[in-house]
């Protein structure tokens, strides 16, 4: 791994500096525009986004955190330890669906373990372009999974000296990839020593500031002056404010005494006790490009976003368009700059232009000028994710994130959360300071910033604008400038020099300017450092460069297809879930981060009663009280079933009002009650509770109650699987033996484990039955799972038994069984292996029917493969045989008759997994040892342990272990 993040980022733990040099050299060797590293996290079977490079964090909150048990590239390749190689959307969407409906866009990915030792630790994750087949990106994906090797071996280092390190729980630290511009700038590099106020300036710096060493005073104060007279103060507060562990947010832009604009970035030195303690860089951009000349002449509007999505370019017909001066447009980002454009379709078409290479093309309505001027103005203190200027800095608790529309699946927000859905190049500015309370020391103490690396600062068209740092909220004429000292004096008037820059007669006008229609034309093109979007008047729909796939657009402006995200993610993570706990973990997981939810009830009706099937986030026991209401109680979980209407509460007090008396787990926030009615049928009722009063608008409550009926036929399939299930349980377990034929020299055992898939039965089943003067041994296996195999299974035994008990040699019981399924004709076959065991003497005669073979245990240990001679399954031919072979069993030996779900794993062979239970059974132990009558039992237990742990079982298990007991020695007379 390379060192370029330690120097990038110098207050950076290694960790991340790990994870950010691994996500940014797997990008650029497995061709991709974007990428990241997913790490384990201290709460067992999570995954958390890491680091995140290439596309704005908050736009991908749903994929912030993963279960690892989830159907999803990233958690397969955790879990199982595999490399996914995703070539295009058509294998993405054959091999993931639920991964697909939420990208639905033409790229391409690879997903790559990262393991050290024999732990997994994450996952490295690049997206690319597009390509056929994925034989196309073979030494792409070769390099991917060296740079996971070597990051592994860095983490197993890593975590060797400190243990405690190599796990995720906080927000991804979002970075710029790789810029493939030269940036026509000039840098500088300086460091400053605050105890001996030495400060030490490269040559390049020298140059930039027209200031040879000899002529260079070396104090801060000459520095000050000759990076930005104008703006001295704000340097040194900002230098002082960096040597206590508080470096600014941003880079602060600057005026030279010219005026062209300077950037100035500042950071701490990376671990104590290196000196000096603080070290910078100054930017001239020099001269915007002749193309942004050009552009400002073009009768559309033309703006251009960076990967993260701050506006780094806006003609004066972009701002007139969007309606939002140029100044208030250019250095912030796209959600904040102009509000109205957060809104679920817009940013599925920005996932698209951000994913894919091709242009994106749309419509979008834009709000009237009365709507925009009356709009509340964008909120500050925002949470968004970190960029990389954060990293490894404790996170506050007003930093907390901000919900993204009904769109967002990731953490729920704080209390405080306040922020813009792209506000991470914005989270913790000075300006913010003054409404969320604490000082920056609390979000930035010790944290990089994003920038850092002098060798990969933004280009010329990257430079933004001095108000960047400061437009978080306040109308100009009340906003300070955003230097470190607007925090403490909050109260006093803005300096000449604090005051924002008086906008151009071009910009007031563009700012005033009436809208020229509705609608807007968009066109977004995606580069690989930034987009480019184009936008044009619209009166008609039509006019679409496209055409014809917006023509559908309702008077709304949102996209028919916007508000179906969430029913379709939603409806393909149901259909994975097969219980009502289920279903109700999957609402859980999908719609309450989707909304910003904190709480979670359902409740399910059972004969005009409502009773509790899951509850998160309320207080415990507070539910307790309303679990079995009936359907008359003047509840609003009731009513909304009883009414078929869905109930919103925009506050706490709002609730009391309607619900005078009714008992409250909070004195803020609001509700959402659901009615859960399938094809008219009431099934139970769902109720979504938020830590803060909210509103919801029209579009959230028509996406909710969809939802709700999804949830509905989820619930109410679940609960007719459970009857049908239960149903079929109870008659598998009246056909598996309730206790087995007992001999005083024979100890046996047996197990029985359902398979995972359908209903969980199916057609294996054991049985020990007195045969004569010794014992069959039986087992057997009917084709298939379900309630038929289950019946068919029951028949069988039932003739075996019988058959047995007869006394009949082994191959006439395997004639006769067979003859009789053939004459049952279920159109199912069956494997048997049938022992009968005289505990007398060890003798026994076995026949076997297309089973695997037993295995006999020694009490030396030694274990073998009994390879009988055997005929076809049951059920085939009538004219089959069955060979007999006769064996002898020493006391103290075990025998074990397994069917092949225990030895059978999908890919695997067969005989691989009858060696692995044969060395199992091996190391079992010797019987003497134990006590009588519970070795058995725990030998069973340990040979089907990992089968009884597993989350899948793709077929029923079913065991029988035999041993033989010494002769007890005859008492004296």
């Amino acid at each position: 791994m390379t060192g370029s993040v330690e120097d990038a980022h110098p207050t950076a733990g290694r960790l991340t500096a790990l994870l950010i040099d691994a996500s940014t050299e797997a990008i650029s060797a497995g061709g991709g525009h974007a990428g990241g590293v997913y790490l384990r996290s201290r709460t067992p079977g999570l995954l958390r986004l890491a680091v995140l490079s290439g596309l704005p964090g908050p736009l991908f909150r749903p994929w912030w955190r993963l279960h690892a048990d989830r159907p999803f590239p990233v958690a397969d390749a955790y879990r199982l330890g595999v490399q996914v190689v995703l070539p295009n959307a058509t294998e993405t969407m054959r091999r993931y669906p639920q991964f697909a409906a939420g990208l639905p866009f033409q790229f391409g990915s690879l997903y790559v373990p990262v393991v050290g030792g024999s732990t997994t630790y994450g996952v490295l994750t690049v997206l690319r372009p597009a390509v056929t087949d994925a034989a196309e990106v073979l030494a792409e994906h070769d390099r991917v999974v060296r740079l996971a090797q070597e990051l592994g071996a860095a983490l197993r280092g890593l975590e060797d000296a400190h243990p405690d390190q190599v796990a995720w729980d906080g927000e991804p630290v979002c970075l710029r990839p790789p810029t493939a511009s030269t940036s026509l700038g000039r840098t500088g590099r300086f460091a400053w020593d605050p105890e001996t106020a030495d400060i030490t300036l490269d040559e390049d710096l020298h140059t930039l500031l027209g200031m040879p060493p000899s002529e260079f005073p070396g104090t801060v104060e000459a520095f000050a002056e000759a990076v930005a007279p104008t703006d001295a103060h704000r340097i040194l507060a900002t230098l002082r404010d960096t040597a206590v562990g508080r470096p600014p947010a941003l880079p602060l832009y600057l005026r030279d005494e010219d005026g062209a604009l300077r950037l100035l970035d500042l950071w701490n030195a990376y671990e104590p006790p290196a000196a000096p303690a603080v070290r910078g860089v100054v930017v001239a951009p020099g001269p915007g490009p002749t193309a942004d000349s050009a552009a400002d002449l073009l009768p559309d509007g033309v703006f251009c976003v960076d990967r993260l999505g701050l506006v780094v370019y806006a003609n004066p017909r972009a701002a007139q368009l969007l309606g939002r001066p140029r100044a208030e447009l250019v250095g912030r980002d796209l959600w904040e700059a102009v509000p109205w454009l957060r809104r679920p379709d817009f940013e599925d078409h920005l996932r698209a232009a951000l994913l894919t290479p091709d242009p994106v093309h749309f419509h979008l309505v834009r709000p009237s000028a009365q709507d925009s001027a009356t709009r509340p103005p964008p909120a500050q203190g925002t949470g968004s994710p970190r960029s990389a200027g954060d990293a490894g800095s404790p996170q506050s608790a007003q930093g907390a994130e901000s919900p993204l529309s009904a769109r967002d699946a990731g953490s729920p927000p704080s209390a405080q959360d306040t922020g813009s859905p792209l506000s991470s190049q914005h989270a913790g500015s000075p300006q913010s300071v003054q409404d969320a309370g604490p000082p920056p020391s609390s979000q930035h103490a010790g944290s990089p910033q994003s920038a850092r690396d002098p060798g990969s600062l933004r280009s010329a068209g990257d430079a933004v604008s001095p108000q960047s740092a400061q437009d978080a909220g306040p109308p100009p004429s009340s906003q300070h400038a955003g230097s470190p000292q607007s925090a403490r004096d909050a109260g006093s008037p803005p300096s000449a020099q604090d005051a924002r820059p008086p906008l151009s007669a071009q910009d007031a006008e563009s700012a005033q300017r009436p809208y020229d229609g509705d609608w807007l034309a968009l066109s977004v093109h995606s580069g690989p450092d930034r987009l480019t979007c184009t936008v044009r008047p619209a009166s008609r729909v039509k006019d679409s460069p496209e055409g014809q796939e917006t023509a559908e657009l309702s008077e709304t402006g949102v996209s028919p297809l916007a508000p179906l995200y969430r029913p379709i993610a939603l409806a393909i993570a149901l259909t994975e879930a097969v219980t009502a706990r289920q279903v109700s973990a999957v609402v859980m997981r999908e719609l309450l981060p989707a909304f910003g939810g904190r709480r979670l009830a359902i409740y399910l009706l059972q004969e005009r009663h409502l009773y509790l099937e899951w509850e998160t986030g309320f207080p415990k026991g507070f539910l307790s009280p309303f679990d079995g209401v009936d359907l008359g109680t003047h509840l609003p979980g009731v009513e909304t079933l009883t009414t078929g209407r869905p109930l919103f509460f925009d506050s706490m007090e709002q609730l009391t009002a309607t619900y005078p008396g009714i008992p409250l787990d909070a004195t803020e926030g609001a509700r959402a009650f659901l009615p859960l009615i399938a094809s008219g049928r009431a099934v139970g009722s769902c109720i979504l509770g938020f830590d803060r009063p909210r509103s919801f608008s029209t579009e959230e409550r028509t996406v909710l109650t969809a939802l709700a009926g999804l949830i509905a036929h989820a619930m109410e399939k679940a609960q007719r699987y459970e009857s049908e299930t239960a149903l079929a349980r109870g008659l598998q377990q009246a056909l598996l033996p309730r206790r087995l034929a007992a001999h005083p020299q024979l100890e046996t055992t047996g197990r029985y484990l359902p398979g995972t898939a359908g209903m969980e039965v199916g057609g294996d089943w054991y049985d020990v039955v007195e045969s004569g003067d010794g014992l069959a041994l039986v087992i057997g296996d009917v084709q298939g799972h379900g309630v038929q195999a289950a019946a068919t299974m029951g028949q069988l035994r039932s003739a075996v038994r019988a058959f047995a008990l007869g006394d009949r040699p082994p191959d006439e019981v395997m004639s006769s069984t067979n003859h009789l399924l053939i004459d049952l004709d279920p159109g199912l076959f069956a494997s048997c292996c049938y022992i009968r065991l005289d505990p007398a003497t060890g003798v026994a005669r076995a026949a076997r029917a297309g089973h695997p073979p037993p295995l006999l245990r020694s009490p030396d240990g030694r274990t073998r493969v009994l390879d009988l001679p055997g005929g076809v399954v049951l059920g085939v031919d009538p004219k089959a045989r069955y060979p007999v072979t006769e064996l002898q069993m020493e006391p103290g030996a075990i025998l074990a008759l397994y069917t092949d779900g225990l030895v059978e794993r999908p890919g695997s062979d067969i005989d691989e997994g009858i060696t692995a239970l044969r060395v199992a059974l091996a190391k079992a132990g010797a019987p003497a040892a134990r006590p009588v009558g519970r070795f058995l039992a725990g030998v069973a237990d340990r040979l089907t342990a990992t089968a009884r742990h597993a989350l899948d079982r793709p077929d029923d298990i079913a065991l029988l272990l035999a041993t033989r007991r010494t002769a007890p020695s005859p008492g004296p007379h």
